[in-house]
């Protein structure tokens, strides 16, 4: 399996379960929608007040869980930031061509967009003799 065929996976799916501790260093997870940008990140969009972004403004990482059907799952690893300017536009471009529906939300005061740049993936396909990759980006 190479890198790109498991982008191509990612790119396929709506959904992932993002991970960040708070200040505490508990554990936190929600469900979200994301997009794929060109640069192989994940963007979503969450209120700035939500316990992800506030602990992603403390220790800027995260960790997600994409696609858990047909037994196979993508694990990524993380930097997160909040973009701005163009990068922000960028960010934004990308989610809103996955998540129509978004731009609804782009004008609430507290909404902000997240981009997660991958370190480090996991591809597992349970389905037979089970398949696990590895990759540091």
């Amino acid at each position: 399996m190479k890198l790109e065929e498991v982008f191509d996976i990612v790119r396929q799916k709506r959904f992932a379960v993002v991970s960040t501790v708070d200040n505490s260093v508990a554990p936190e997870a929600a469900l979200v929608g994301f997009a794929l940008t060109e640069r192989n990140e994940i963007v979503f969009d969450t209120l700035g007040s939500s316990r992800k972004a506030v602990n992603i403004a403390h220790r800027p990482a995260a960790a997600l869980v994409i696609g858990w059907d047909h037994d196979i799952t993508v694990q990524i690893e993380g930097d997160a930031r909040r973009p701005q300017g163009d990068d922000l536009a960028y960010a934004k471009a990308a989610y809103f061509r996955e998540w129509p529906d978004g731009r609804a939300r782009e004008n609430w005061p507290d909404i902000a967009y997240i981009v997660v740049k991958p370190r480090w993936m996991r591809y597992a396909n349970y389905a037979g003799a089970p398949v696990i990759e590895e990759f540091t980006l």
